[in-house]
């Protein structure tokens, strides 16, 4: 019985760090150029951001080889900035992107980019561990109308669903 529950155990735990079906991280991943604040676009809302606009994500580099994560957003409701701080790991090679990210002690999730610009230089997107999760971010607070229509279709391509999508940041364009 014990070993029924420490496997239970153990698939909950990485259960949340795995890649969605249909998904494929990218290679040749440049973790160096992915550093820096990141301005979401738009996202599949859920429960840890609902509410927030003007949403940022920095991420810095650790002494440890992972990455900290400051994610910040604004709470119209209550009239403040909120913010959470967590930190993320490769989960295989640090040329591929997909990582591991976590807000709350042992416990992590996927984070899996799925398409960028060359380099990391303007726009990437981001799924979750299943397709409940995706986020289109930005180096700007504003986003050509060509990389909106690539998002959407990366997005139904992939079979997440378009119409849960919200426009986090209030700030934030289409040119």
């Amino acid at each position: 019985m014990r070993t029924l529950i420490t496997l239970l155990m153990l698939f909950m735990l990485t259960a949340c760090t795995s890649i969605p079906s249909g998904v494929t991280p990218i290679n040749q991943f440049k973790f160096d150029q992915y550093l820096g604040t990141w301005y979401e676009v738009a996202r599949i809302e859920n429960s840890f951001e609902r509410g927030l606009s003007q949403v940022t994500a920095t991420y810095t580099k650790r002494d440890d080889g992972g990455v900290t994560v400051l994610n910040r957003g604004f709470n119209a409701q209550d009239n403040e900035w909120e913010q959470a701080e967590g930190r993320a790991y490769f989960v295989g090679a640090n040329n591929v992107g997909h990582l591991k990210v976590s807000f709350f002690g042992p416990f992590y999730a996927s984070y899996v980019v799925i398409q960028s610009d060359e380099n990391h230089q303007q726009y990437a997107i981001v799924s979750g561990y299943n397709k409940e999760y995706l986020w289109l971010l930005s180096r700007q607070n504003e986003v050509p109308q060509d990389v909106m229509t690539q998002f959407m279709t990366i997005a139904t391509t992939h079979g997440f669903n378009t119409e849960e999508l919200v426009f986090a940041n209030s700030n934030a364009a289409i040119k």
